[in-house]
């Protein structure tokens, strides 16, 4: 017994570093804003046409490389998914797109909504005439908003996970 009382506290101390090390551990690379870690997966793009879609899932993918944000195939294991609608809209004389794109969690309720507009030049008001440029527009601000949103998520995870950890008692 004698031997358990002795090397009890030793042992609840180191613990009690050990846990306290991985929170800062944790913490710090939170602290960096970066949303790396956050696999997301694009599932589906609404309203526009296959070759729009195609072009705006690849400037997406190189906006996300550039913000850190992981995207992983739709048929990957993802802690979100993402599904974006985009449309056009022509009203006194100005062409607009607009896009909305809903983030869901791994249990399939909606976490975020994201939208926006933009003004266009068309030369028709059709969707299908979307540019490069403008793709490449649309897919920048839309992954600076989810990537402010992983960030976000990010920490509040960490923080549920710290609350979870039980405390050790030191002797």
């Amino acid at each position: 017994m004698a031997g358990t009382k002795r090397w009890g506290q030793p042992a609840a101390l180191v613990m009690t570093m050990a846990v306290a090390m991985v929170l800062v551990a944790c913490q710090g690379s939170l602290m960096s804003g970066s949303p790396e870690g956050v696999p997301v997966a694009v599932e589906s793009i609404d309203g526009a046409p296959a070759p729009v879609q195609t072009a705006l899932l690849g400037e997406l993918a190189t906006a996300a490389s550039e913000r850190k944000v992981e995207l992983v195939g739709s048929s990957d294991d993802a802690r979100y998914r993402v599904r974006g609608y985009i449309s056009t809209v022509t009203e006194d004389g100005e062409t607009k797109v607009s896009y909305v794109w809903d983030v869901f969690d791994a249990q399939k309720r909606r976490a975020k909504r994201l939208e926006g507009s933009r003004p266009v030049a068309l030369a028709s008001g059709s969707i299908s005439t979307l540019d490069k440029g403008t793709l490449a527009k649309l897919a920048q601000s839309s992954m600076d908003e989810i990537a402010e949103f992983l960030s976000a998520s990010k920490s509040i995870k960490t923080a549920e996970v710290a609350d979870e950890i039980a405390p050790v008692a030191v002797q």
